[in-house]
């Protein structure tokens, strides 16, 4: 009975040793959450680091700094993607570091729910500006020689906020196209605890 009761107690303790072993890396491994809060509700996405990796350190450093803290989408086009990440109201631009490198050939597509970064027409001219993928646009996506734009995350909650968003009534302004008629704000974006 004693020896029972030694094995089952250094199985016990074999056991929660691993899973504490276990649990710094696994906390390690977790992929991060951002949280925006928006004038029309909350957007969870989680970060693929392991796929683009200076992309989402360039996105996170933004979150950190509190870029995207009271900035609009500012482009909205319902069946294609909302963007965002680069105007406050009034469509007064941010100032943004250096642009980064183009990390589209990683296997990550954009379709529905996707975040990827927006560019121009040069391919390494992403900053601080993204898009929500609001339905599957893998005409988006690199092939062969013709670079695409950097998925680097997906929505994981408030889909249903991308496409109230995606629904809002848009005009013109200026320049600018695709632009809410009513302003729909970042007002916070922040990593999940």
């Amino acid at each position: 009975m004693t020896t029972l009761r030694w094995l089952v107690g250094c199985g016990l303790l074999v056991a929660v040793g691993t899973v504490l072993a276990q649990t710094p890396a696994a906390a390690a491994d977790k992929n991060p959450v951002v949280v925006f809060e928006t004038s029309m509700g909350t957007i969870k996405i989680e970060l693929y680091p392991d796929k683009a990796p200076a992309t989402v350190r360039n996105f996170l450093q933004y979150v950190d700094d509190g870029h995207y803290d009271n900035t609009i989408f500012h482009r909205v086009i319902k069946g294609f993607m909302i963007q965002g990440g680069g105007f406050e109201r009034g469509l007064r631009e941010k100032r943004t570091r250096d642009p980064i490198k183009n990390e589209s050939r990683n296997g990550l597509s954009n379709e529905r729910g996707t975040i990827a970064m927006a560019r121009t027409s040069d391919p390494d001219s992403a900053t601080a500006q993204f898009y929500i993928n609001h339905k599957d646009n893998k005409f988006l996506d690199a092939k062969g020689t013709r670079p695409g734009y950097c998925v680097f995350g997906r929505v994981i909650e408030g889909m249903d906020v991308v496409d109230r968003i995606a629904n809002v009534r848009t005009g013109n302004v200026g320049r600018f196209r695709n632009v809410p008629v009513t302003d729909v704000v970042i007002k916070t974006a922040r990593r999940a605890k």
